[in-house]
């Protein structure tokens, strides 16, 4: 059988569950495709801003919340960020980048129960700080780290 008929086929078969479950009422096509984001916030041009559109104000600084990031990012088209947070309740995390040209690069919500651990590649425009922002139990908190963005990884 033909590769393309195959991944035809097997498209098609996911589109008609897709259809069967939404005309059933087990599937929401609009929760299927997106969920609710904050807009405002991807939007904001600085820190500040992205932090009052996450209804985070001024939030406290932690020594709770454990950042992992390269000192020296050689390429900063895809420098790897992770974050941990110790703080009990923690409800999501997100990582805001100040000196790019929208602050917040990525947010992720912490299931109750789960481990709050997230990782994720970011992109920086130049040598920056990254913010890691933490709702724990209604409240915030935050850790920064500068991360230097230099072509080979040279320091210079």
């Amino acid at each position: 059988m033909d590769q393309t008929r195959r991944n035809v086929l097997r498209a098609g078969g996911g589109a008609s569950l897709f259809a069967l479950l939404a005309a059933a009422g087990m599937l929401q096509p609009e929760a299927a495709f997106a969920a609710d984001w904050n807009q405002k916030a991807f939007a904001a041009k600085n820190v500040k801003d992205a932090l009052d559109a996450l209804g985070a104000g001024n939030p406290a600084n932690s020594n709770d919340i454990i950042m992992t990031a390269p000192e020296i990012a050689e390429n900063g088209a895809v420098v790897p960020v992770a974050a941990e947070s110790k703080i009990p309740g923690t409800e999501s995390i997100a990582f805001l980048i100040a000196k790019n040209p929208t602050a917040l690069a990525a947010s992720f919500d912490i299931p109750a129960g789960t481990e709050a651990a997230v990782s994720t590649r970011v992109k920086l425009a130049q040598t920056t700080d990254v913010h890691v922002l933490v709702k724990a139990q209604g409240k915030y908190y935050m850790t920064k780290k500068e991360i230097k963005v230099t072509i080979g990884g040279c320091g210079g």
